[in-house]
C-alpha cells in the first residue's frame, strides 16, 4: 500500500509541476492588447491562466491529502 501511496503522490507532484509551468506559460503569452481590451469578461488568456492555476491546486491537494494517508499508514509518528 506504501509503495502505491508513493506513486500516486509522485504522480501528484509532477501534475502539479506541469499545471504550474503551463500556468506560468499562459501567463508570459498574454499580450498588452488582451490586457488592454476593452471587451466585458475575461479573455481567452485569463481563462487559460484560471484553468491552469485551479488545476494547479486541485493537484496540491491531492498530494497532501496522499501525505496525510501515508502519514496515518506509518502511525502518524
Amino acid at each position: 500500500m506504501d509503495i502505491f501511496l508513493t506513486i500516486l503522490l509522485i504522480g501528484a507532484m509532477a501534475a502539479t509541476v506541469f499545471m504550474l509551468v503551463r500556468g506560468i506559460i499562459a501567463f508570459l503569452r498574454a499580450s498588452e492588447a488582451d490586457l488592454k481590451s476593452g471587451t466585458s469578461g475575461p479573455s481567452p488568456s485569463s481563462l487559460k491562466q484560471n484553468k491552469a492555476m485551479m488545476g494547479r491546486i486541485l493537484f496540491q491537494g491531492l498530494a497532501v491529502i496522499i501525505v496525510v494517508l501515508l502519514l496515518i499508514a506509518h502511525g502518524g509518528g
